[in-house]
């Protein structure tokens, strides 16, 4: 099973929230990131062009996809661009997950991309990542 994600409209009102579902904790971090970038935007609408290196580590898987989809909506913001992919792999050694992930996007152009939501941020609201029998889940609930 690949990773899957789906939005959940009865969630928060003001707000979008999704599910993603894996196999693996790595898996669950593909869909979820898959997600946050959906919700910003349609990727096949948005050209390369701009791209940043990302690696981040944790003790706890939880916080540390919490950590990266919030740095997505800081990228967003601070470099005016939206997303066509976000490669990552997701190792753990030791007690410790690294994240090692790529953003490839471009410059905000209302002209050339489907914008979706203006995402604010990540919020903690019904946040939980978990495993249950052999896959891993996650819920997400994110500011616009």
């Amino acid at each position: 099973m690949a990773w899957t994600f789906r939005f959940l409209e009865d969630i928060a009102m003001a707000d979008t929230a999704f599910e993603a579902q894996g196999e693996s904790v790595e898996e669950v971090f593909r869909g979820a990131t898959q997600a946050l970038l959906e919700s910003m935007a349609n990727p096949v609408t948005v050209s390369g062009g701009w791209e940043r290196a990302i690696e981040r580590t944790d003790v706890d898987p939880s916080t540390l996809l919490f950590d990266w989809l919030s740095e997505v909506v800081y990228w967003k913001d601070a470099a005016g661009v939206v997303f066509r992919e976000a490669p990552l792999t997701l190792t753990r050694e030791g007690d410790v997950w690294l994240l090692r992930a790529g953003l490839i996007g471009a410059p905000v152009d209302q002209q050339t991309q489907e914008l979706h939501a203006d995402v604010k941020g990540v919020t903690k609201h019904r946040y939980e990542l978990k495993q249950t029998g052999g896959s891993w889940k996650v819920i997400v609930v994110l500011d616009v």
